[in-house]
């Protein structure tokens, strides 16, 4: 009996530039894709880590323009497609003009769960101009499947390729992952994927268990390098999609070598399960604003946990960084008022 395949986007140097602020090196990303495409991993996404144009003082700039990053890594690519990330309402179609000159031949169009009309123009003009789009409903967690097979609908009538349910807050129980890729690999003719964070550290078990539902195609960040705390670790993922009887097309020990060799030295710090990161899976917030709060925590001496809780409680979403400071603000009034 033939082995199903299915497609692994490693996001170490999409994803994982949250955790080191976006200060990826042109040498850093040419090492990891090195390693990368030699141990036959078939997609490498390189962008700002909220995607193109997200270079900003909201977002945080990128030491290193992602012109310069997509060239240096598509001159290291023998096999592996090249992908990025578009936020519509950050990166603009200009930016990908930019990308698809630069190689990039998967684009990711990435919308809240609840806004999938807004990516269109994005859809359409890639699928116009050769791209294989992707796209990524964020904190699927905040809408129920049926919801988010509606949102899976208009992102397949625009022509998206794959739909991705994302877990971006790592807030989800494997049973949540399920009700929602069965709804939408029951309710969709394209294919759909799944992106987990590893903040209550269910990525592995929750990916297996998308796969389980349909899922083709999945994410990991070698070394787990991302936001929060990090993704479903790539090299462990292709281990245990092998041990569970999956295709991957990738060589695991060239795959141990890179993550050991290129990836593991550029960690800023081990990525593990802390006290900060359990909470953005724990209150369902975006993985990346956890260094964001931490930052406004120490700047005016209150809890990050609190901080995470509260945008939590208001419901926030990617894009709301700015909230994070206020937020944090409101906190150290209360208790100096006290």
């Amino acid at each position: 009996m033939q082995k199903r395949y299915v497609r692994i986007t490693d996001t170490t140097l999409r994803d994982g530039s949250h955790a080191v602020a976006h200060q990826f090196t042109e040498e850093q990303v040419r090492a990891v894709v090195r390693g990368l495409d030699r141990a036959g991993v078939p997609v490498i996404e390189v962008s700002h880590g909220d995607g193109l144009g997200g270079s900003s003082q909201n977002y945080g700039f990128s030491r290193v323009p992602e012109e310069r990053l997509l060239r240096a890594a598509k001159e290291e690519m023998t096999q592996a497609k090249l992908a990025v990330l578009i936020l519509p309402g950050i990166g603009t179609v200009e930016d990908l003009k930019m990308a698809r000159d630069c190689g990039a031949e998967i684009v990711r169009v990435a919308t809240h769960c609840t806004e999938a009309d807004i990516s269109e123009e994005h859809i359409t003009w890639a699928k116009k101009n050769g791209m294989e789009v992707v796209t990524f409903l964020m904190m699927s967690h905040m809408i129920d499947p049926k919801y988010l097979l509606e949102e899976a609908r208009k992102m397949e009538s625009y022509g998206a390729d794959c739909i991705y349910v994302v877990d971006s807050a790592g807030a989800q129980l494997p049973d949540d992952v399920r009700a929602r890729v069965s709804t939408l690999v029951e309710g969709l003719s394209c294919q759909v994927g799944f992106h987990a964070h590893n903040n209550l550290g269910l990525a592995i078990g929750n990916t297996l268990a998308a796969i389980e539902e349909g899922a083709s195609q999945v994410d990991g960040s070698t070394c787990g390098l991302g936001a929060g705390a990090g993704n479903a670790q790539t090299e462990v993922l292709a281990a245990v999609l092998a041990k569970a009887g999956y295709e991957t097309g990738i060589d695991l020990w060239k795959l141990q070598d890179a993550a050991e060799e290129a990836v593991r030295p550029i960690l800023p710090r081990p990525i593990i399960i802390d006290k900060d990161s359990l909470t953005v899976g724990y209150a369902g917030v975006y993985s990346s604003f956890l260094l964001h709060a931490r930052q406004a925590a120490e700047k005016f001496g209150v809890d990050a946990r609190d901080i995470l809780m509260e945008m939590g409680r208001r419901k926030s979403v990617g894009g709301q960084e700015d909230l994070i400071l206020i937020v944090a603000q409101e906190l150290a009034a209360e208790r100096s008022a006290k």
